[in-house]
């Protein structure tokens, strides 16, 4: 459903580009005049006549994956390490409560992660609670 969405955007942005460089030439064209209202009523018919069941079961349905134990590695290969692992909502925050921004992500050490370590939905979030490598957790 989402990538229709996208597309209809796409494919709206498209018209009204080409809608807006219309020819100087005075001469009429058999071709009817597409307004952003008519692409935005077919995107929307699009969306509502869809019969196909599969994307929303595929919706409801998300895809697992083991997220691996991150705790005590460098915060940018702890995240690498969840994106190679499939999760890609990742939030990083200070675990010293001091609640400062991870610039640099590789002067960070993760202390903690939620979830834990083990089989989940890929589209689970994952935050990972970090300190300075010169401190500790």
């Amino acid at each position: 459903m989402r990538i229709r969405t996208i597309a209809a955007a796409l494919a709206t942005a498209a018209l009204l580009a080409l809608t807006g460089c219309k020819s100087t030439d005075n001469t009429s064209s058999n071709k009817p005049d597409t307004t952003a209202q008519d692409v935005n009523d077919q995107a929307k018919d699009a969306d509502t006549n869809d019969t196909d069941t599969s994307d929303s079961a595929a919706d409801t349905e998300s895809d697992t994956a083991t997220l691996p134990d991150l705790v005590g590695q460098d915060l940018q290969a702890a995240q690498d390490e969840a994106q190679d692992a499939g999760f890609y909502v990742l939030d990083d925050q200070d675990a010293s409560g001091q609640h400062r921004l991870q610039v640099f992500d590789r002067n960070w050490t993760v202390c903690s992660q939620d979830p834990e370590a083990g089989t989940h939905p890929t589209d689970t979030p994952v935050t990972l609670y970090a300190v300075k490598d010169n401190e500790s957790c």
